[in-house]
């Protein structure tokens, strides 16, 4: 089936429960919209992949919130949505993409290294002091955050 990977218009809704795959934190998802690049995959007509492009300090921009229906897993949807997020990040220029994941996050550390990520540096304890509610990948308790970057 053929699919295509557009950014969001202004007059589309934020695809929240997409999002909320990868984020459970509802405050930061509302702010993707006003100050990020949200991109969309479509399958069938069908919003089923989302990432989000927000730009940083020094030139650089970060890739937030990979996520895929899960009906749709396993099918290569998301190492497409970090190629095209690559793609445009170079489009826009940016000299370094970097991107975020939890340190339980087998799948999402093998697909981002396999896009050309290098791991830069790990946050102890990310997920213990950002989020109210402890979350669980895997069957283990999130604590640290790995941060990937690439020069573009």
């Amino acid at each position: 089936m053929n699919h295509i990977i557009r950014q969001l218009r202004d007059d589309e809704r934020l695809p929240v429960v997409l999002l909320s795959l990868a984020d459970p934190d509802q405050g930061k998802i509302q702010t993707y919209g006003a100050s990020g690049y949200v991109y969309v995959l479509e399958r069938g007509g069908a919003i089923v992949g989302v990432y989000v492009l927000m730009a940083q300090a020094d030139n650089q921009v970060e890739v937030m919130n990979v996520a895929v229906d899960e009906r749709f897993q396993g099918q290569g949807l998301g190492t497409q949505l970090v190629k095209h997020a690559i793609a445009e990040a170079r489009r826009m220029k940016f000299a370094q993409i970097m991107i975020k994941t939890g340190s339980t996050g087998v799948a999402q550390l093998y697909v981002y290294q396999k896009c050309g990520f290098r791991m830069a540096h790990i946050v102890h304890d990310h997920f213990i002091n950002e989020y109210e509610q402890p979350i669980f990948e895997n069957g283990i308790q999130l604590r640290d955050q790995v941060v990937l970057v690439q020069s573009l």
